[in-house]
């Protein structure tokens, strides 16, 4: 019986000497650009992450790695690698599990041969062979963790609470294939959460195989752009704007927080571009909320009357001010 010979390395586009960290990391890599939730409807890219993942289920494991490198001198793509003698008697059955937890539709004849799918019980009296020094049978396997993008307003973010989201899951159907159903999920947004954030739900991930326990799913936080306030790290920043005699003279005036409108003293002779703190206003937790800073912006006026125009022109007679000293 001959199977076709699979080539990890070069799927994973990492050299056969390559570390375990060089291998996970490649893994990520490909799996980020082949994952059929950021490529729908395209099968050429489902069938590639399948690929990946089989060749990552066996290069990840040092005693599956083992057992892959002591195939022999025939690696090369495209060969047919003949197994030893008795292999035949190597039986797989069903346990109802038709694909692999990482969102496959199954793998390959070469690795059910030689390592036992998930999901799959090898039967028999527990072939062994010396060649190849490992016992095949069934294997009880975690479900893969899951990431998806979850975008929340400004407010959202800040005030923290429920949330009811939707999210598109593969599952698998009566006729054994998977296709993608929506699922609705509560969750909870801790308050003050940052862009880039990870929500971790446990166990609401790939599902396990062989009865393993299912994956984790992790929220990636993204802020939606906000109309008023900017964000940068902890603080969320507010330009305000203001007249020049509101600069020089000083004023008061009420400024949108997240929390609602504050009154804001703002002093005399303050520069465009300064910053004034309201504390505790920004985004964080545990200790760590950043503040509110509303930075000011003072704009001239363009249409001065006839009366206007010359205020300003005594202005500028009798200022001893220079800005640029």
């Amino acid at each position: 019986m001959a199977v076709e010979y699979k080539d990890y390395y070069k799927l994973l586009e990492v050299p056969r000497t390559a570390s375990q960290e060089d291998i996970s990391r490649a893994f990520k890599k490909l799996a980020r650009k082949y994952h059929p939730d950021l490529n729908p409807g395209d099968p050429k890219a489902e069938a590639k992450f399948k690929e990946i993942n089989e060749a990552y289920e066996v290069l990840k494991d040092p005693e599956k790695r083992k057992l892959y490198d002591s195939l022999g001198p025939n690696w090369k793509e495209g060969q047919n690698f003949q197994p030893p003698p008795g292999f035949e008697n190597v039986r797989f059955h069903s346990t109802g599990f038709g694909e692999s937890g990482l969102g496959g539709s199954g793998f390959s004849d070469f690795f059910e041969m030689f390592f036992g799918a998930p999901g799959f019980d090898v039967g028999g009296a527990g072939f062994r062979d010396g060649a190849f020094g490992g016992q095949f049978g069934a294997r009880r396997a975690r479900g893969q963790d899951a990431e998806v993008p979850l975008t929340l307003t400004l407010e959202e973010a800040y005030r923290g609470g429920p949330k009811t989201i939707t999210v598109q899951e593969r599952q698998v159907g009566p006729d054994g294939r998977r296709h993608f159903a929506p699922r609705t999920l509560n969750v909870t947004i801790p308050a003050g959460v940052k862009d880039g954030a990870k929500i971790r739900l446990a166990g609401q991930g790939e599902p396990g195989v062989g009865g393993g326990p299912a994956g984790d799913l992790y929220l990636r936080v993204e802020l939606a752009p906000h109309p008023v306030f900017k964000v940068a790290g902890n603080d969320v920043i507010y330009d305000l704007r203001l007249a020049p005699w509101e600069a020089v003279l000083g004023t008061s005036v009420r400024v949108p927080t997240l929390e609602g409108e504050v009154d804001l003293k703002v002093p005399p002779g303050i520069s465009s571009g300064q910053k004034i703190r309201i504390p505790g206003r920004g985004l964080g937790t545990k200790g760590q909320r950043g503040d509110q800073l509303v930075r000011v912006m003072i704009r001239s006026p363009k249409n001065l009357s006839a009366r206007e125009r010359s205020l300003w022109e005594e202005l500028a007679r009798t200022s001893t001010f220079s800005p640029r000293t």
